[in-house]
């Protein structure tokens, strides 16, 4: 069970469920930043940037229209695009969909008829590297933080 206290730190910690709409008719001038969902009916003229929780979600409808960039990590698009297109986990064209800018992406579904004008750029998960061990070891191959556990006996 969920108390009072979890509640309140769940909800103000997490947009996830928080939705933006931009209805058909509004055309908004200048960049948007946004945290958990923005839905675009309408029209924005500048670029689109996510929040830093990589949870964020941007829909384009089949009537909306971007004209400058898109840095999201999930974009579902089925409207037009004018830019380039940065989706650092999934990137989503409905049928729809007309882009004119290169498309960046992780993950990739591509419907019939969708259109790319412009290059498509597969990018790879960055390879995760172990830690460096200190440089100031010990002869024996023990490092400062490491505990050596003694199982002889000690009569």
């Amino acid at each position: 069970m969920w108390n009072n206290r979890q509640r309140r730190h769940d909800a103000t910690d997490s947009h996830a469920g928080d939705t933006s709409l931009i209805a058909a008719g509004t055309t908004v001038q200048g960049d948007v930043r946004f945290n958990g969902n923005l839905h675009l009916d309408g029209c924005i003229e500048g670029s689109i940037h996510a929040g830093p929780d990589g949870k964020a979600v941007f829909t384009l409808s089949e009537g909306g229209r971007v004209v400058g960039e898109v840095h999201v990590p999930h974009a579902i698009i089925n409207g037009h695009v004018k830019g380039d297109i940065h989706a650092a986990e999934r990137l989503e064209l409905a049928s729809e969909a007309c882009i004119e800018g290169d498309v960046h992406y992780r993950v990739l579904e591509m419907a019939a008829g969708a259109q790319v004008n412009g290059r498509m750029v597969h990018q790879k998960e960055s390879p995760r590297q172990l830690p460096k061990p200190p440089s100031d070891t010990a002869p024996d191959g023990v490092f400062d933080d490491d505990v050596v556990m003694d199982n002889r006996s000690h009569d």
